[in-house]
């Protein structure tokens, strides 16, 4: 009977395992390969992550676990006639700012933004977003000479900071106030909200949240003393009631930027910093999104 057991149990592994793996494409399973990174299948994206685990940033002197905001990815959705979008946002050092970008724009990919997430942070660290049209594979091996210019090798220090210890965040608390949930990540929590309802398409290929057309809030540290960041995704007319409803939540705004060149509408993308206990950062984070006014998928 055991045995019997034993066999179905493995049985149903294997098939798990099977279906799991149709679930991606052939071609983004060999972009997976060809990057030689991770990534998942979601929402008909197949997002690869490309995180800086080498390295620690801190910022105004408090070091901070890579979940928080330095988890750098690229994204692949299908377009009209065979093509595919990749866009991506990674994370880089100063020095490695300028390397990473000539090898992206001599193998044919646009970098379509540069810009900071941090005041204070310790060493500078840039987002940079890159943008491409072409067969997926084709553009897995136009990525690759980039992408291998950014150590992959986790820092022990870094692996450390990943380890809830002690009191930890509401998480409960936090998603009802800013009205989203999250997802617990180490000891970081992080809430991201489409914006679907702007109806971005690019190619024929929806540009939904996994594809950066999102907004989002990470959380670290404890009830009392705790960190937020996070990046707000404004129609034009929304810039300016956001702005002042993180400001008058006491919440830094620390970039104003867009991540896609040509887009329409016109989507822009803002930055924001705060410190203090979890629930008024929340209730400063509830307000600013309230102010960016959702409408129904069109």
């Amino acid at each position: 009977m055991i045995r019997r057991v034993t066999l179905a149990l493995v049985c149903f592994m294997a098939c798990s395992v099977f279906v799991h793996s149709q679930e991606i494409p052939a071609d983004y399973s060999a972009v997976l390969k060809e990057l030689g990174r991770s990534g998942d299948y979601k929402a008909g994206v197949l997002k690869v992550n490309v995180p800086r685990n080498d390295f620690v940033v801190t910022v105004a002197g408090r070091p901070l676990p890579t979940p928080f905001g330095f988890g750098g990815w690229v994204a692949f959705t299908k377009g009209d006639g065979g093509m595919d979008v990749v866009m991506g946002d990674l994370v880089l050092r100063e020095d490695e700012v300028n390397p990473v970008m000539s090898a992206l724009l001599e193998n044919g990919i646009e970098v379509t933004a540069l810009h900071n997430h941090f005041f204070w942070e310790q060493p500078r660290v840039f987002y940079m977003h890159v943008h491409a049209h072409g067969p997926a594979v084709d553009l897995a091996r136009r990525l690759k000479p980039a992408l291998a210019m950014i150590p992959a090798t986790p820092s022990p220090a870094q692996a450390a900071l990943l380890l809830p210890g002690g009191k930890t965040l509401d998480s409960a608390r936090i998603s009802a106030i800013v009205g989203h949930s999250g997802e617990l990540s180490g000891s970081v929590y992080k809430i991201t909200i489409g914006r679907d309802d702007i109806g971005l398409r690019e190619m024929g290929a929806e540009i939904n949240a996994r594809m950066g057309l999102n907004t989002w809030a990470a959380f670290y540290g404890t009830p009392e003393n705790a960190v937020v960041a996070g990046d707000v995704a404004m129609l034009e007319d929304e810039v300016t009631p956001v702005l002042k409803a993180l400001r008058s939540n006491g919440l830094a705004v620390v970039a104003i930027h867009h991540h896609m060149t040509g887009s329409r509408p016109v989507v822009i993308f803002l930055h924001y910093w705060g410190t203090g206990p979890a629930e008024r950062l929340a209730a400063g984070v509830r307000a600013a999104l309230d102010m960016t006014q959702p409408k129904k998928p069109r």
